[in-house]
């Protein structure tokens, strides 16, 4: 079959679009060569993904606590940010675990033993406070209790307490993990979380507390 002229053009353009993406994906790999294909078990980008899957999950179960205990509008959407939030990066965040083919739960290993924290073995956790900022069982009962303002108050300072330990961990693989997607969504946890912190400061003085 004989093709006319604009039609042979058109293949012509089609081939070399082909021709070029091939060398950009050779280059694209020859970049990539010195790293990994994926992350080991021992590595900050699975540690970090463990650790801030197990770290989120409390914050969202503290969310959805509050909403129930209060009817403050401000509280409660605010509560509704959180869990939304951290239950789409905690379902990210896991399932690059299973990309990456690794356990979400490696026994024999610390809590933040990724970022040098962990290891010392000379303490357990602090009332099932697993990692920096993570509200005790006893706290967690208290929230679980209250009600109205007081239920307010505590949330604030619990989600405070805990954003400051979160960013603590996601600012460690910002420095330490090796997958550039990863490193950005840390990063964008620090962000988010040191403006949710200052937003929350702003609600417990309006609170009197």
């Amino acid at each position: 079959m004989r093709l006319n002229r604009t039609q042979g053009a058109a293949v012509t353009a089609v081939a070399l679009a082909l021709l070029f993406a091939g060398g950009a994906v050779t280059v694209a790999s020859a970049d990539r060569e010195d790293a990994p294909s994926t992350p080991v078990s021992s590595s900050a980008d699975a540690g970090f993904a463990r650790d801030m899957a197990v770290h989120h999950q409390q914050a969202v179960e503290m969310s959805f606590v509050v909403r129930d205990r209060t009817t403050d509008e401000a509280v409660r959407r605010l509560a509704y940010d959180i869990a939304n939030t951290q239950a789409n990066q905690r379902g990210m965040m896991l399932g690059w675990l299973d990309l990456w083919g690794l356990p979400k739960n490696e026994s024999g290993v610390e809590p933040m033993a990724w970022m040098g924290m962990g290891g010392s073995g000379d303490t357990g956790p602090l009332d099932g406070a697993l990692m920096p900022g993570m509200a005790t069982d006893t706290q967690m009962d208290e929230l679980r209790g209250a009600s109205g303002r007081e239920a307010e108050v505590l949330y604030l300072k619990l989600m405070t307490a805990h954003h400051k330990g979160g960013v603590h961990m996601a600012e460690g693989c910002v420095q330490k993990c090796s997958v550039d997607i990863e490193r950005n969504l840390a990063q964008g946890m620090v962000d988010a979380q040191e403006s949710e912190i200052k937003l929350m400061a702003d609600m417990l003085k309006k609170r009197g507390a």
